[in-house]
């Protein structure tokens, strides 16, 4: 059986679009110092998950992975807003589940379908492979932190609060977590020298 054109043009209509992400820049600056993106943030995340997966017992990995890539998608309309520059009283979710949506528009229906919901049990971490996509997604923001070259002044300090919520939900993330915030310790103390 051949494939359907016209579902092969609207995936790579969808892929055009999703590419936005790649110009999509974050708070978090890479090595040389340069914003990163947020496709290289989604790649750094999803590698994360692949280091750590031998200690993933009962874990979905396909799923976790999918959860990964899917996250930040909306971002590609309206852009990242760091966490230290959001308001409380915005509803984040909602705006970036309604890009989610118009992003997904070209999608064929099972597909939008298939990742409105991976999207939804991301945003509710209503599964143990949300949970962790969440947890993951904190400290691979932290890791980046410092790991870059970050601006002077930069606010090491401000990570060792960041995420506490959802770093908190498995044993292996509370060991990551030490580690960065051992590392963010470190860059701190590193700054004032």
């Amino acid at each position: 059986m051949s494939p359907d054109p016209d579902r092969l043009a609207r995936l790579i209509t969808f892929l055009q679009a999703a590419s936005v992400l790649k110009d999509t820049l974050r708070s978090s600056r890479t090595l040389a110092g340069r914003p990163e993106s947020t496709a290289e943030h989604s790649w750094s995340l999803c590698l994360l998950v692949l280091l750590v997966e031998r200690d993933l017992d009962g874990i979905d990995v396909p799923r976790l992975l999918k959860l990964c890539l899917l996250h930040d998608l909306g971002e590609a309309i309206s852009g990242d807003i760091p966490a230290i520059h959001q308001d409380p009283d915005h509803d984040k979710a909602a705006e970036e589940r309604a890009d989610f949506i118009t992003l997904c528009a070209p999608l064929p229906d099972d597909l939008k379908t298939e990742f409105l919901a991976l999207w939804d049990e991301y945003d509710a971490a209503r599964t143990p492979e949300a949970q962790l996509a969440k947890g993951l997604d904190k400290l691979e923001t932290m890791i980046q932190h410092v790991t870059g070259q970050q601006v002077e002044g930069f606010d090491y300090l401000w990570n060792l609060g960041y995420g506490t919520n959802r770093t908190n939900k498995t044993p292996l993330l509370r060991a990551l977590r030490d580690k960065v915030d051992a590392m963010t310790r470190q860059a701190a103390a590193d700054q004032l020298r």
